[in-house]
């Protein structure tokens, strides 16, 4: 069994091209060390400008494995910043010093593909503000986006839509339930110099795109009041960005990205303008690629706007494949 900085020493030399072409394009965001493919599951090291980010989801790292890491990456000249989340929900359980923590904490700049971002290693939240594996979507959407409308689905942060915005499209829709995270969106979009400011929209995913679909969203179900929501109008858009997470209950329905994809697929392509393009993401690794996608042909065929063409967008060399799938399936389609 090969060394931890062995492991490291691989992933370097298997990521060099790429990393001399993402600082060509203005990137200085990337993961260096991906472990479930790379021989430590359980472990990322990623690049977010100048910080170094640790992070353990089954086990925390040994002091050793700390040290090794350190030592590897003392070269770059950044801040390391260790997040342990292999407790409860992945949840950062660790205390760092107060230097450290001071640190962690900064209020930082970063930028992917020319686009500038805000980035804090520690927040309120628990993931970073911009998820690297989705660099792949981003750049597909900001080839498309040009004078087109844009919808953000699960817009988290609004990456999506802010990137779509610096390249030009004509209208962007983020729609997310927490307000913590557009706010994170709306500072993003200020830190760019943009044509269209992207709209934010507080919404349970679920309301906003049944209403935009045209389904409509009832304020009382089965006798029972629905929490408020906005109300928008029907509106289809020329590109749809889907990226929910594994799962999440509310009122309005459940993300189950494993059992029920095609509740949250068919509102989504219905929100989408006959021959525009819905990009859907699956981050569950136990997902098979393929069957994945033929349940979206046959939920699309079923509600009567049959997919045209269909591509795969895979994540970029820093997110190498593990056991033949890549770790983020993004089907591109034709609709």
């Amino acid at each position: 069994m090969s060394t931890l900085t062995e492991q490291l020493q691989a992933a370097d030399a298997r990521r060099a091209a790429l990393i001399t072409r993402l600082a060509e394009e203005h990137t200085n965001a990337y993961r260096l060390f991906h472990g479930s493919a790379e021989g430590r599951p359980g472990l990322t090291i990623d690049r977010y400008g100048d910080v170094l980010l640790l992070q353990t989801f089954h086990h925390p790292l040994s002091d050793d494995e700390h040290a090794t890491i350190l030592a590897h990456y003392a070269p770059l000249g950044l801040h390391a910043v260790y997040n342990d989340r292999s407790g409860a929900n992945s949840r950062i359980g660790n205390p760092l010093p107060p230097e450290e923590l001071e640190q962690a904490q900064l209020p930082r700049q970063i930028c992917e593909l020319g686009v500038n971002y805000h980035f804090q290693a520690r927040h309120q939240g628990q993931d970073p503000w911009l998820f690297l594996d989705l660099r792949a979507g981003r750049r597909r959407v900001m080839q498309l986006a040009a004078g087109k409308s844009v919808l953000n689905l699960f817009a988290y942060t609004g990456g999506v839509g802010v990137a779509a915005a610096k390249a030009g499209a004509s209208f962007v829709m983020n729609v997310d339930f927490a307000e913590s995270s557009l706010q994170v969106a709306r500072a993003n979009a200020k830190l760019n110099a943009l044509a269209t400011r992207p709209r934010c929209v507080q919404s349970d995913c679920f309301a906003a795109m049944r209403q935009l679909a045209g389904i409509g969203q009832p304020k009382l179900v089965r006798g029972k009041k629905m929490p408020p929501f906005p109300e928008l109008e029907a509106r289809q858009f020329d590109v749809v960005f889907l990226d929910p997470p594994r799962y999440a209950k509310s009122p309005f329905g459940v993300v189950d990205l494993v059992n029920d994809y095609p509740a949250l697929f068919k509102p989504a392509l219905l929100s989408t303008a006959p021959g525009g393009v819905l990009i859907c993401c699956n981050n569950v690794a136990q997902v098979d690629r393929e069957a994945w996608l033929a349940q979206l042909l046959r939920s699309a065929e079923k509600a009567g706007r049959p997919v045209q063409g269909h591509e795969w967008i895979a994540p970029e060399d820093d997110f190498p494949t593990f056991d033949g799938q890549p770790p983020l399936k993004m089907a591109l389609l034709h609709v």
